[in-house]
């Protein structure tokens, strides 16, 4: 499996139309992001960019950082923010077995309602996850990412919005985790960072941060 990925860190200009666009509508934003990307990638251009992207916000600062194999930040819109661009191997080659390192994720951690025998085959709602339940469901997606948790911050982080023609009221519950862990499978954690993890990719959730446990 290919580990070539680049990273992008983009301070956003709050004063840009695009950008208050954008964090108004998730859909906004996800048409924004695949302008980074190569064209022509078939019918699932974003699974096959591998784009992932997260809203860090602290105090009046929003941070965007957008994850694929390929990026060019040229074509963001004008006045969008400032954009720093880096290359992921390195952070990939360091991945071993025992590792100890930091993390952050954004989920949206969800279940599928069982639906009554008489609707057999037929596929229940999702349903969010909160509290405990969210908490478990991420302590469960982290272990078969070939993390082992020691410690989680639960933060909510929002709702992601989506207002474009055709979404109707559709909307995710997201869930930001923060804390410390053990690397127990590097390629299971490769793989992970890569593609995401949960569902609502398309819109701000699954991308998995890493950094050494011992660095600031």
């Amino acid at each position: 499996m290919s580990t070539r990925a680049t990273l992008a860190r983009i301070r956003l200009n709050p004063q840009s139309r695009a950008v208050q666009r954008d964090l108004r509508d998730a859909t906004e934003m996800h048409r924004t992001l695949m302008r980074l990307v190569p064209d022509h990638l078939g019918e699932s251009p974003r699974r096959a960019a591998k784009l992932l992207y997260r809203l860090d916000e602290t105090g009046t600062t929003s941070t965007l950082l957008v994850q694929a194999t390929t990026l060019d930040p040229a074509r963001l819109p004008d006045d969008y923010g400032h954009c720093d661009v880096r290359d992921l191997t390195p952070m990939f080659n360091a991945l071993k077995k025992d590792l100890a390192v930091r993390y952050r994720i954004v989920v949206n951690p969800v279940k599928t309602k069982r639906l009554p025998l008489e609707q057999k085959g037929q596929r229940g709602n999702r349903v969010p996850l909160t509290g405990p339940e969210a908490d478990q469901w991420w302590i469960r997606r982290a272990s078969e990412a070939g993390l082992e948790l020691h410690t989680m911050l639960p933060t909510p982080a929002g709702t992601a919005y989506l207002r474009g023609k055709g979404t109707g009221s559709e909307r995710y519950h997201l869930m930001r985790y923060d804390g410390t862990a053990t690397v127990t499978d590097p390629y299971a954690l490769t793989d992970a960072v890569l593609t995401g993890i949960g569902r609502a990719k398309s819109y701000g959730a699954g991308l998995l941060s890493l950094a050494p446990a011992g660095t600031a």
